[in-house]
């Protein structure tokens, strides 16, 4: 009975993943939030049935009943995320946070899988962001003062680097982590945020020569610290943003190609000086002839993703755990051993979906330095998306990043929940630009009477 019962989930898991994905498209057929309702209604439903689906082959195979509660308590908070935002928020938009809600059940589960009690904690941490979230948007859409205060966010961003270059922690040959009363966070997933508030904030107060080369200069130390801290990821992160934002800030496309010409030579010089780089690259060119030392993780990530095949080996039939660090930097190639490549296509799809959405807000917003703050933090979201799946897939060497709301990490999954709601709170404000347009517009007509 088991094995009927795994086998079938796996073809309900992969049909009822689909279906959301492609609702996650459907809904850009329609421009307006009231017209998609219905859309996101059967979303929402294909969201739950991915959810039991998943957790139906986790009682076959384990049969413990701890995973009926925690399935009942999961499905409880993704329903008041879902219901309370839209009340709450009538005016944002609900795509956003319903692929927010299935990324992280999808992540909750998988880490669930690999360790209970990571998955709880995960669980716990998300919780407690989204509760964050909720009053995020209304202080966004009250503080404009954040509008004015780029170069106090640069100088926030270059302390926050410095203070983890003096004494942050090594993790992993990196110096990424930082503890304080206990409490282990990473300060270039909060610098994140800060940098983009940066480079917002400063190019849509002025965009002119002297403040790009200002702008750029600050921003390559940014850059610079990361790399001497053995952060890649997060180095290739900063440096694309900074550039998507000048595109957009400027429209001009020769700051976008000077700057890639700038980091191609930088890459090579880095190449040259550092030697956990010249390892990673070597291990993406042939990770077969140093399998047991440099290329271990990517030639085991690639076993993972081809012996899952199209509907995968089914949750607890594959060998995760033999990818080191696999609930972090290679949860997409667990996703793939043991849901499927179709599964997660599904994620990667559902991730392109988020962004797209994000860039139409961004188009939407008048305001110079909302629409490049939802530029930024898009491109943030996306290009991490792209070095994990790329990395795990033997696309483009390791980075050692995260996949958003997926991964195993607290600060990655708080900073990213803040930045989704951040965009959110733009939402209002393209709401609120709406309803002064239209104000301005009756007292215009009101004028023409009286004349």
């Amino acid at each position: 009975m088991e094995l009927y019962v795994t086998e079938i989930s796996k073809y309900v898991i992969a049909l009822c993943a689909v279906l959301y994905t492609m609702f996650s498209y459907l809904v850009f057929i329609y421009r307006g939030e009231k017209r998609r309702q219905p859309l996101y209604a059967i979303q929402i439903f294909f969201l739950f049935a991915t959810q039991f689906s998943l957790f139906i082959q986790i009682f076959a195979r384990t049969g413990s009943k701890r995973y009926f509660a925690l399935c009942m308590i999961q499905m409880v908070a993704i329903l008041l995320t879902t219901s309370l935002f839209k009340m709450v928020y009538p005016d944002g938009n609900r795509l956003i946070i319903n692929n927010m809600c299935f990324l992280l059940m999808v992540g909750m589960i998988v880490l669930t899988r690999i360790s209970y009690g990571r998955g709880i904690r995960q669980f716990l941490i998300a919780s407690v962001s989204i509760i964050l979230a909720f009053v995020i948007p209304e202080l966004l859409f009250r503080m404009e003062f954040l509008e004015r205060a780029g170069w106090f966010f640069a100088g926030l961003g270059l302390m926050l680097l410095v203070v983890l270059f003096l004494y942050g922690q090594v993790a992993n040959g990196s110096r990424i982590n930082f503890s304080i009363f206990g409490i282990t966070f990473m300060p270039s997933e909060l610098g994140k945020l800060i940098f983009v508030f940066f480079a917002s904030s400063v190019l849509s107060m002025k965009n002119d020569f002297k403040t790009v080369a200002l702008a750029s200069a600050v921003a390559a130390a940014h850059v610079i610290i990361l790399v001497l801290l053995k952060d890649l990821g997060s180095a290739l992160i900063y440096f694309v943003v900074y550039l998507c934002i000048v595109l957009v800030a400027t429209n001009n496309p020769f700051y976008f190609a000077g700057g890639l010409l700038l980091g191609s030579f930088a890459s090579v010089f880095a190449y040259n000086i550092f030697p956990h780089i010249r390892t990673r690259v070597n291990a993406f060119l042939d990770p077969w002839t140093s399998i047991e030392t440099g290329g271990y993780q990517i030639s085991q990530s690639l076993f993972a993703i081809s012996g899952g095949g199209a509907f995968g080996l089914g949750l607890y039939s594959g060998t995760p755990t033999s990818i080191p660090y696999v609930e972090a930097d290679f949860i997409f190639s667990a996703i793939a051993e043991e849901l499927g490549i179709i599964f997660a296509s599904c994620i990667a799809l559902v991730c392109l979906s988020t962004f797209i959405m994000i860039l139409l807000e961004a188009y939407k917003i008048r305001n110079d330095f909302g629409r490049l703050m939802c530029v930024g933090f898009g491109v943030t979201y996306i290009f991490q998306v792209f070095l994990t799946i790329g990395g795990n897939s033997k696309f483009i060497p390791l980075t050692g990043v995260t996949l958003p709301l997926v991964s195993y990490g607290g600060t990655s999954v708080v900073v990213t929940i803040i930045m989704l709601s951040l965009i959110e709170g733009e939402c209002l404000v393209r709401s609120d630009e709406r309803y002064q347009d239209y104000l301005r517009k009756k007292r215009g007509e009101a004028v023409g009477k009286k004349e």
